[in-house]
């Protein structure tokens, strides 16, 4: 139907839920999964998508190539925005991070770590 998941695993960890998101059954029916910090004061004060992604893998099995995916390519395709950002594409914004890491797994195994190198925003 094109709906998108948004995995929201700060809220999970602030407010203390116990049932997780229903993962394989997304994987299963083929349901996008976004990943986000929803960061807000009442339900989850983070601030941090490294951490998000981190805590998506942690809590609920996510791979890897899930969290990138949903921090990115799926976030934009919630918003729908992915016609103008998401993935790196002729014609899209060039919003992007440039990380000093080896291999992405780095994004989402460590914590409290913030491999930046620079950033490009709206082409800059």
């Amino acid at each position: 139907a094109g709906t998108v998941a948004t995995i929201l695993p700060g809220a999970y960890y602030f407010i203390r839920e116990t049932k997780k998101p229903p993962i394989g059954l997304f994987r299963q029916h083929g349901v996008k999964m976004a990943v986000a910090t929803d960061c807000n004061p009442g339900t989850a004060p983070l601030t941090s998508l490294l951490l998000t992604m981190n805590m998506a893998a942690t809590l609920f099995g996510l791979t890897v190539d899930e969290c990138l995916a949903g921090v990115t390519r799926e976030a934009a395709r919630a918003l729908g925005l992915l016609g103008r950002t998401g993935t790196l594409e002729a014609g899209k914004s060039a919003d992007l991070a440039i990380w000093d890491i080896e291999r992405p797994a780095e994004l989402v195994y460590r914590m409290g770590f913030n491999p930046l190198h620079a950033r490009i925003w709206r082409g800059q």
